[in-house]
């Protein structure tokens, strides 16, 4: 599951899905393409999961209130935009009051990841 904030956005991360690489292609759909519960990678700005996709990718924003069902929430966010990492620190709390065991990356100036808590 890849969830976005926005139409625009969801309408951005499929074509770019199409269209990136070739050799990098990924299968994914839509509301608009149907059979959402076949998708392997499902996109959307909404709650739904018709899938029954165990991780959720949230994007540019996106946000959720019900936290279980899943195995791993992904919250992706820009942490040199303040009001990006309000939102992130939102759902952090969020999600550790509600029982999630949360964790926090920070890609470093090398590229790679890094566990900070």
């Amino acid at each position: 599951m890849v969830q976005a904030s926005s139409a625009e956005r969801l309408a951005a991360i499929d074509l770019a899905l199409w269209t990136y690489k070739e050799e990098s292609f990924l299968a994914h759909g839509t509301a608009k393409d149907g059979h959402a519960e076949e998708q392997p990678v499902y996109l959307t700005t909404g709650p739904e999961t018709p899938n029954g996709a165990g991780v959720r990718f949230l994007v540019d924003g996106a946000e959720m209130d019900a936290f279980s069902g899943f195995v791993r929430i992904v919250y992706m966010f820009d942490g040199n935009d303040a009001d990006a990492v309000a939102k992130a620190r939102a759902q952090w709390t969020a999600a550790k009051g509600a029982g999630c065991p949360v964790t926090y990356w920070q890609q470093s100036a090398a590229g790679k990841w890094e566990k900070k808590a």
